[in-house]
């Protein structure tokens, strides 16, 4: 079904307007009530929420003729809007009485935007566009507090974006040419015709720019730079929230614009997966900065993630698979960075005997870090096991022992930053935020809940 009415785009209108909004009151706000910016944003998430709820009720269609609306598009819509409202809480402490409050706000709401455009493109046009709005926004946060590691993170993440997005053109252009269209159904009925190696060709240039928005090898270096020297709260953001537009947007491309056995899919990207989920614990092992931790632990949750995208077309599982671990990954990945942001420090050491100035706290850090390794009852627990069942499903046995091996390994860099949390040293007495905390408690809760109730949410989805 196809139509053109803009009601079906609400929630994408409501985040849009809610960021003109915003720009424009703050243009006139003093510095002390720039905050009103902030309650505009929040309430236009809500606004996209409630209408993505409405919205999931009726029957999947196509809508300007480039913009899917089914199942894979009310997740994106729903995790994104939901994980932008948090980090929009999580920024009510760093962010108050900031000269360029209200340009932060601004910025994070366009980039979630283009996040819900990426997963919901059935135009390689659209998809292009949407690439940019999920990105530019993103190298002006990277570098919002203008010290030294934030202009150097900023500027890595700009030049690899615009790099791989040439590359991403390039593919673009590619498979235009061999598909004679750029919609996801000509492409798909044209591209069977064309030769096999050109097709692979477009297929891994267009790669280039997807895999940079969901931080997977080798488009990852711009990971551990930009968590480490953006400010807390954008490290939040930009390691959670592109990479969700990022996995629809590759699921959708394999299902709606590739025939069965075009580009050589399944086993392109098994291998990624592989290198990708191998190389980001091995990272991670050496790291006594969180931050570069929790970049590294992005990159190996990119691995778990690229495996049902691997298996799409090859089993049912796939798409519950994929969409359920992006909520769970969503909640869980905020819920570790809120905790970061509570506590202020970066250091490992920071973060000893940890229970005694907050149980509450490192409680929920015990459930976000144990939660990323695939701890029952989880969320995270359950959307590995989803990966797991769709790649025995898939006849892809060897990748699922990959990915439990690396889920095992995990383990060991996750208690180095659990274990002295518990101990009996005495630490001294720093000041917790407030905010973050209850934002953590809350992540926290919220991958319990999903967790338990990972049938009822599969049963409705």
């Amino acid at each position: 079904m196809m139509r053109e009415n803009p009601a079906d785009l609400l929630p994408e209108l409501s985040v849009l307007g809610a960021a003109v909004a915003g720009l424009l009151t703050g243009s006139f706000l003093p510095r002390t009530r720039q905050w009103i910016v902030a309650l505009i944003c929040a309430s236009g998430l809500v606004a996209g929420l409630v209408t993505t709820a409405l919205a999931a009720n009726r029957a999947d269609l196509t809508t300007f003729d480039a913009f899917m609306l089914d199942a894979v598009t009310h997740v994106t819509r729903a995790v994104v809007l939901a994980a932008t409202l948090l980090v929009i809480v999580l920024a009510a402490g760093p962010m108050r009485g900031h000269r360029r409050e209200s340009e932060f706000h601004v910025l994070i709401l366009l980039a979630a935007l283009g996040t819900i455009a990426l997963g919901a493109a059935s135009d390689l046009l659209v998809l292009v566009a949407a690439y940019l709005l999920a990105s530019i926004p993103g190298y002006a946060l990277a570098g919002f507090g203008k010290d030294a590691p934030g202009t150097e993170a900023a500027l890595k993440y700009y030049l690899m974006g615009a790099f791989l997005g040439i590359l991403m053109l390039a593919g673009v252009t590619l498979l235009y040419g061999l598909g004679r269209g750029t919609s996801y159904g000509t492409l798909r009925a044209g591209l069977g015709a064309a030769p096999g190696g050109a097709v692979t060709v477009g297929v891994v240039l267009l790669l280039a720019g997807l895999l940079f928005k969901a931080g997977a090898v080798p488009a990852h270096f711009w990971v551990p730079d930009v968590t480490e020297g953006a400010p807390p709260v954008v490290a939040a953001f930009v390691t959670t929230v592109p990479k969700i537009g990022a996995f629809a947007a590759l699921f959708r491309f394999a299902t709606e614009a590739l025939p069965p056995g075009a580009g050589d899919w399944p086993p392109l990207i098994a291998i990624t997966a592989t290198a990708t989920m191998t190389l980001g614990n091995l990272a991670a092992f050496a790291q006594d900065n969180v931050r570069r931790l929790l970049a590294y632990s992005t990159v190996s949750q990119a691995g778990y993630l690229l495996v049902p995208i691997a298996m799409a077309g090859r089993t049912d599982l796939a798409e519950p698979a994929l969409l359920f671990y992006l909520a769970a990954y969503a909640v869980t990945n905020i819920g570790a960075f809120a905790v970061v942001i509570a506590v202020g420090r970066d250091e490992l050491s920071a973060y000893t005997a940890l229970i005694r100035r907050s149980r509450l706290l490192a409680l929920s850090l015990v459930i976000c870090l144990l939660g990323l390794v695939g701890t029952p009852p989880t969320a995270v627990f359950v959307g590995k096991l989803l990966m797991f069942g769709a790649a025995l499903d898939g006849r892809y046995a060897w990748l699922a022992v990959v990915a439990a091996l690396n889920s095992v390994a995990s383990v060991f860099y996750y208690l180095r930053w659990i274990v002295p949390a518990f101990a009996h040293e005495t630490e001294p007495d720093r000041r917790l935020d407030r905010v973050a905390q209850g934002t953590a408690y809350l992540a926290a809760a919220g991958s319990l809940v999903l967790g338990v109730g990972s049938g009822i949410a599969l049963t409705i989805g």
